[in-house]
């Protein structure tokens, strides 16, 4: 396996043993790893820090070649509010962990000239399933239900 989407899966299952949800992210550019984040909304009390974000927030303040010249790694597809954020800072790639228990915006991204590549990763897809199994509720609070 890659070793930027172990990196992201490493992150999730941070989230998931601090309480939250199992969703993580990194930021890679010029071969580096430069944020890294999860889902911490459980943690923190948070309406935004998806793992995404919170990869993003935790690059800290790039010039704007910078985002667009990397690649974003997420065990989830991204949701709006995280496609918006790709959108907005023109980040050209996103490689994407699965989508089987969630599709996010791909055909936004894609339509906005992303590219964007599904794994199918099965570790990725049995964090999700067990958590949304046994989290229903934190879930879909989660992804706007």
């Amino acid at each position: 396996m890659d070793m930027f989407m172990s990196a992201a899966i490493e992150e999730a299952e941070k989230g998931l043993t601090e309480g939250g949800v199992p969703i993580g992210s990194v930021l890679v550019h010029d071969g580096k790893i430069i944020g890294k984040g999860h889902n911490r909304r459980v943690q923190e009390g948070s309406v935004v820090l998806h793992g995404e974000m919170d990869a993003l927030e935790n690059a800290g303040r790039q010039p704007g070649y910078v985002y667009r010249q990397c690649t974003l790694y997420t065990t989830l597809s991204p949701c709006s509010m995280c496609s918006g954020a790709i959108l907005l800072y023109g980040i050209p790639k996103v490689i994407v962990g699965e989508n089987s228990t969630f599709m996010g915006e791909e055909d936004l991204l894609r339509a906005r000239g992303v590219e964007v590549e599904v794994l199918q990763d099965p570790k990725c897809i049995e964090l999700m399933q067990r958590f949304i199994r046994e989290n229903p509720a934190v879930w879909n609070e989660d992804i706007g239900i």
